[in-house]
């Protein structure tokens, strides 16, 4: 069975620890506190998760997540990742991250200077624009739960949701598309990487990351974007 190493435990990577779960996967989770602080966190989870260290998160993992925002200088476990899938589900939001030349400029987006801190690793944007915390306001009792789940339905349902992969590999884009299905949406492709700011906050489809929007809704929304150069 395929293992997710998943390093970050707030509250993106504790859900997508439980909707992996759930979908039959084994995790591995770890954050920057070390193990014994997710102790209540895997009693949850149940047998098919543990928690363990950042390095060996990664060296268990046979695919990976960052659940945790770009930073430049952060030290990852670039051996430990070397030749796998990385899922990365950041945003790029000045409020919280501050200014990024290279990002304001154009020159590259946020997810290709994830790329640059794990060269050999292949980095997917994924997750990016689903929400991991319940509805606001509440309407009914299902928006208490998170999007990820609230917006899930099997294949073929004819209101599925779609979210959106972007990367510069293809096997990783594959794998994402497989992982979305087990997870209830559709995939939209919007490689390469350097593409990926089409599905930034404040684009045209980010209006549709609270309810979502089926696979034909996005790839129009997607090709509305127009890039913003600070």
């Amino acid at each position: 069975m395929t293992t997710f190493g998943i390093l970050g435990a707030g509250q993106a990577g504790a859900t997508l620890a439980r909707v992996s779960v759930d979908a039959g996967y084994d995790v591995v989770i770890a954050n920057s506190r070390g193990p014994e602080t997710l102790a209540g966190l895997v009693r949850e989870l149940g047998p098919k998760a543990r928690a363990a260290t950042v390095s060996e998160a990664a060296a268990a993992a046979d695919f990976a997540i960052l659940a945790f925002p770009y930073v430049p200088g952060t030290r990852l476990p670039v051996e430990d990742l070397a030749g796998k899938v990385v899922i990365d589900n950041n945003n790029y939001m000045v409020w919280r991250d501050g200014h990024y030349p290279e990002v304001d400029s154009g020159q590259k987006t946020v997810h290709e200077l994830r790329q640059e801190q794990l060269p050999a690793s292949k980095i997917v944007k994924a997750f990016s624009h689903v929400q991991f915390h319940e509805r606001h306001p509440i309407r009914v009792p299902s928006d208490r739960l998170p999007a990820i789940v609230r917006l899930a339905w099997p294949a073929g349902a004819p209101d599925r949701k779609a979210l959106v992969v972007s990367s510069d590999h293809p096997e990783a884009v594959e794998f994402v598309t497989a992982f979305y299905d087990d997870l209830g949406f559709d995939a939209v492709d919007n490689s390469p990487l350097s593409e990926s700011w089409r599905s930034a906050p404040g684009t045209p489809m980010w209006k549709g990351s609270v309810d979502g929007q089926s696979r034909d809704e996005l790839i129009a929304n997607l090709k509305r974007a127009e890039r913003v150069i600070a």
